[in-house]
């Protein structure tokens, strides 16, 4: 190992860090919490209908990689889900979450009461708090096929996402939904989303590499 990745390891123990990853964790799970507890009120709705829908939301399963990274981070873990990939890989699946929930989602909807925070919590804040510990926390230590790998998770997710739409009559976003778009539409949303996810995925670990540069030479 080489000393800088030993300088980066290290850093990751830093108070400040462990202190945001902390707080991002707390944050995440009450949204997560809150969400979930709102789900099974629903009038007429079982519980395992609820928590086959609840499960089906992108939104929920990048929260979930949220709050287990930032609780490794905040227990001082230095590898495994603290490591580089598993950080970045979070950055990008939350960094779309926002920006997907922002710019088509969000004008669908007015949440009121509980569900204005779940929302807010889950869209809003825990991307950004995550983002900010991220761009502020070590860099370094990405590889190509860590982007392959982070790049199979929504893959695997649209199969889990048309068959919990198929299961349970509801899918979990309305750009997946054939019976109301028709298989083409959903296919070019998909194409959109999966261009967006490569593009960024790109972005984030040329971002990293560079400001991993930049560190050294300061």
């Amino acid at each position: 190992m080489t000393r800088h990745h030993i300088e980066t390891l290290a850093s990751v123990l830093s108070p400040a860090l462990r202190g945001w990853a902390g707080l991002t964790a707390a944050v995440a799970v009450a949204s997560l919490l809150l969400q979930y507890v709102l789900l099974l009120r629903t009038p007429g709705l079982a519980v395992a209908d609820a928590t086959l829908r609840y499960l089906g939301y992108f939104t929920i399963l990048s929260n979930i990689g949220v709050a287990t990274v930032c609780v490794a981070l905040a227990c001082g873990r230095r590898t495994g889900l603290a490591g580089p990939v598993p950080r970045a890989a979070v950055a990008l699946f939350i960094g779309i979450t926002g920006l997907i929930y922002v710019t088509l989602l969000a004008p669908l909807w007015d949440p009121q009461g509980a569900q204005w925070w779940a929302d807010t919590g889950l869209h809003y804040a825990v991307p950004v708090m995550y983002l900010v510990g991220w761009l502020a926390g070590p860099r370094g230590g990405l590889h190509r096929r860590g982007l392959l790998a982070a790049l199979a998770f929504p893959a695997v997710y649209l199969g889990w996402a048309l068959l919990v739409g198929r299961l349970s009559g509801q899918y979990p976003y309305p750009f997946l939904d054939p019976s109301a778009l028709g298989a083409a539409l959903v296919l070019r949303n998909v194409l959109g989303v999966a261009v967006l996810f490569v593009v960024s995925g790109a972005l984030l670990w040329w971002l990293d590499g560079a400001l991993a540069a930049r560190r050294r030479r300061g």
